[in-house]
């Protein structure tokens, strides 16, 4: 065993992703054999904990409702999902069944998990399947996510569940067995079989788009994830569908990211890569050396102008004069309460306006600075 992938075949709780293009057939519709073969992999592995996040909601609704492909609008994405999530979870548990597993479903929005108490209420669920011996089926909850609360794509959904659930490893598999320095249909291009850090992949071009046309996430989302991942000090192994067993066994496939930082159970990994900012908050200079520097809630003396309509609660960014942000956190204000705030003590707002306006426009402990 090559001693950088100890962390693979050691590892105890795995999040496993697969895309839409590994699960459906080529005119939309689930494959029953390339599902059933997915869970004969995983199944095996009665010594670990699996999460799977599982694409395919959208594609398997297509044939159903008589689409002949992905539709474009998010109505149409949101009735095909709703049809196609209940027949995916139906797929998934007929094949573990064979293996008398059960599975549980767990549809997220990234307001779930951005917010404290829905992040607890996400991670008690998740653990406590697994305890149970159950394997989490999770998905986007694309029949209710509007392009507000969206993840955006199942890659990055499942880099934050891995954060989510202390995971030891995420697999990523798609249609393409790992990262390669070029276009992988372009002879001489070679796989590229470890990446210590953002300097191993400097110079090399990722492309896009899918080949299948069923899926919303290319080779850009999945670095991406992987990066998330990684930064989280949870390990990636990137390959495709057909490679699971070996990726899961810890074997030379696919591309294995290590990771580059800490393991942390901070939700604000979330708040700074779920989240989608519903306005802006510009500070003034001494704010932002506050927030940055000092790591200080944000005052209402501290705010030049607020922008955007949100209410107490959403996510929004914080920028410096120059329009630049420097930080995202979830506020404690309406948009129309903050204009008469601005530039105030809290203690003469508390004077004027009640106890209520005591207090921080964006606390601390819901605050993640952005670095650029």
């Amino acid at each position: 065993m090559a001693g950088a992938r100890q962390d693979v075949a050691h590892a105890r709780r795995i999040v496993v992703k697969v895309g839409s293009s590994s699960l459906t057939t080529a005119a939309g519709g689930l494959d029953a054999d390339r599902v059933d073969a997915l869970v004969d992999v995983l199944a095996k592995h009665q010594d670990k904990e699996i999460v799977l996040v599982s694409s395919g909601a959208i594609a398997a609704g297509l044939a159903p409702l008589g689409l002949d492909r992905r539709p474009r609008d998010l109505a149409r994405q949101q009735a095909a999902a709703s049809v196609g999530q209940g027949l995916l979870v139906a797929r998934y548990t007929a094949s573990f069944a064979r293996y008398g597993r059960r599975v549980g479903q767990v549809l997220l929005t990234s307001d779930d998990t951005s917010r404290r108490a829905h992040y607890r209420n996400a991670y008690r669920t998740l653990d406590q399947l697994l305890a149970m011996g159950a394997v989490p089926i999770v998905n986007e909850n694309d029949t209710v996510a509007t392009d507000e609360i969206r993840f955006g794509d199942n890659d990055r959904l499942a880099a934050l569940v891995a954060h989510l659930v202390r995971a030891d490893l995420l697999i990523l598999l798609s249609d393409v067995d790992g990262l390669y320095d070029g276009d992988p249909a372009t002879p001489g291009t070679s796989r590229i079989a470890e990446v210590r850090g953002p300097k191993d992949l400097e110079g090399v071009s990722i492309g896009s788009a899918g080949k299948a046309g069923v899926g919303t996430g290319g080779m850009v989302t999945k670095v991406e994830a992987a990066r998330i991942a990684a930064a989280a000090g949870v390990p990636v192994i990137l390959t495709s569908a057909v490679h699971a067993a070996e990726a899961l066994a810890g074997g030379p496939t696919g591309t294995h990211f290590l990771r580059t930082g800490r393991r942390s159970a901070d939700r604000l990994l979330w708040l700074a890569h779920a989240s989608t900012p519903r306005g802006a908050l510009v500070l003034d200079d001494g704010a932002v050396r506050a927030v940055v520097e000092r790591h200080s809630s944000l005052l209402p003396a501290g705010i030049a102008a607020v922008e955007g309509e949100f209410s107490a609660g959403d996510p929004v960014e914080l920028r410096d004069g120059g329009g630049r942000a420097i930080a995202r956190g979830l506020v404690n204000f309406d948009a129309r309460e903050i204009p008469r705030l601005i530039g105030r003590s809290t203690r003469d707002l508390a004077r004027e306006l009640g106890p209520a306006y005591e207090r921080e426009v964006v606390h601390r402990d819901d605050l993640v600075l952005l670095h650029h």
